[in-house]
């Protein structure tokens, strides 16, 4: 790990937080008010509405061309009916009509043109939805989304979208990670659906399922974090996942502290414990005011310094071998070497002094 500075945001600048603000900043990460409530209607019910609204439409054509039969003429020379009115308004709010029956009158005419017509458009339009609604958008929908986890790889995947789970993504997104490169997991549908608002792909379902899992592209995940808010969950989360992807890494959030031996033993890489962390954090700002200012600074992107993790690079190894080397050599020169009384004694070099 290393202290690096900080670089400067690439799409905005924003001074750096002020000591004392660890309340303010964690306020201003929380996502505005939205109203949601889930629609009650089914897709029978809303084909339902729909099939009334047209046959409404078309109602209200019958009645206007049948109060105004007189103006209609039929070239066949009978007397216009009531199936010639059916008939003609059928035709005409589907079609342009066959010209075999015909307005005369200007009456009938301007019926047509200001009110037939609007209705042909309305009629149209609720046709062309719902074909759109049941059968094309939810082919088009499946294909893309498989499309969509064919390519997934190398991804972050989120088993809970609690205030844990949309705190860690909110997170990813600002240290610059990819929304596509996101998956988030959860029963609920009014979290996926704040989930999706960012550009990020979700699936609905249980997290302890191998299919749900399965699904989202478990087995080609780079990292794996488990928020569901429960222990018992999260652990059975972490054992189906490390059966599904033996290499990702694991992070699970866990709330009582005899469940972190449980989660480790499922397969956890790294066991984060708010509560535990909240308390020693607390216990160590009795000793100064800027104690929770300077680890919140670490570990958020608002802050200045920015904490990383990185693999040894093969020189920063070599100085570090001959360093240890030459400590060596020192150590066994000073245990080699005579006493200040003379007599020539060996001693043992701690370990420590390597």
């Amino acid at each position: 790990m290393s202290l690096a500075p900080r670089r400067p945001p690439h799409r905005h600048h924003r001074p750096a937080p002020l000591p004392g603000r660890l309340a303010a900043r964690a306020a201003a990460q929380v996502a505005r008010p939205r109203f949601y409530r889930p629609g009650k209607l089914g897709p029978a019910a809303t084909l339902a509405i729909r099939a009334a609204a047209v046959l409404v439409l078309i109602g209200i054509a019958l009645g206007g061309h049948w109060l105004d039969r007189d103006g209609l003429r039929d070239n066949s020379g009978g007397p216009i009916g009531f199936l010639d009115i059916v008939y003609f308004t059928v035709i005409t709010v589907t079609t342009v009509g066959y010209g075999d029956i015909v307005p005369v009158s200007a009456s009938a005419r301007m019926f047509d043109t200001f009110v037939v017509t609007p209705i042909r458009i309305f009629v149209f339009l609720i046709f062309l939805g719902s074909a759109y609604s049941f059968m094309l958008r939810q082919g088009w929908e499946r294909w893309r989304m498989g499309l969509i986890r064919r390519e997934l790889k190398g991804h972050v995947l989120v088993c809970g979208y609690g205030r844990s789970g949309s705190a860690a993504v909110a997170e990813l997104l600002e240290r610059g990670h990819a929304p596509d490169g996101i998956v988030v997991i959860d029963e609920r549908a009014d979290r996926l659906r704040q989930a999706e608002e960012l550009g990020i792909a979700t699936v609905e379902g249980d997290a302890t399922h191998n299919h749900v899992l399965s699904i989202a592209r478990v087995e080609t995940a780079q990292s794996v974090i488990v928020t569901p808010g429960r222990d018992d969950t999260a652990v059975l989360i972490v054992l189906s996942v490390r059966r599904l992807s033996p290499h990702a890494g694991v992070a699970v959030a866990i709330g009582e502290i005899e469940n972190e031996d449980l989660a480790r033993d499922a397969g956890a890489s790294i066991i984060v414990n708010p509560v535990s962390f909240g308390g020693q954090l607390l216990a160590q700002c009795t000793n100064g005011p800027h104690v929770a200012d300077y680890v919140a600074d670490l570990v958020t992107r608002g802050g200045s310094v920015e904490l990383r993790e990185r693999p040894v690079r093969p020189d920063e190894l070599a100085a570090a071998c001959a360093t240890w080397s030459a400590r060596r050599w020192c150590a066994s020169i000073a245990a080699t070497a005579p006493s200040a009384s003379g007599t020539g004694r060996r001693r043992r070099s701690s370990p420590a002094t390597w």
